[in-house]
């Protein structure tokens, strides 16, 4: 009966441990993530104010044209490439936040 309860504490104490272990990861990956989304939000609101400078400044309209099709470009290709390093940063973090618990479940096994 001992034995039993001593199992079962040391295996509550276990999975707390690895909780806090993933809780960790966690909060990490969230906290690059946040990082990466403000530098990002950073760099998209500067490219846009340095498009709308030029394009109040453009002396034609075919430039004018010229600088926001140029302009619509980049911000597409940056919001894919974006979109893409985010995803790698949310499977990391799942990935991570999952790892303390393989070896738990591989005891089970």
């Amino acid at each position: 009966m001992w034995q039993s309860f001593d199992d079962f504490s040391k295996y509550g104490k276990e999975f707390v441990d690895t909780g806090l272990k993933s809780y960790a990861s966690v909060s990490k990956g969230a906290q690059a993530i946040a990082a990466e989304a403000t530098d990002y939000s950073k760099k998209s609101f500067e490219a846009g104010s340095q498009a709308f400078e030029k394009l109040v400044s453009a002396k034609s309209l075919e430039k004018a044209i010229e600088i926001q099709s140029d302009y619509a470009k980049q911000a597409y290709e940056g919001l894919v490439a974006e979109a893409t390093k985010l995803g790698e940063l949310y499977a990391d973090l799942a990935k991570e936040a999952y790892k303390p618990y393989e070896s738990i479940i591989a005891k089970a096994k």
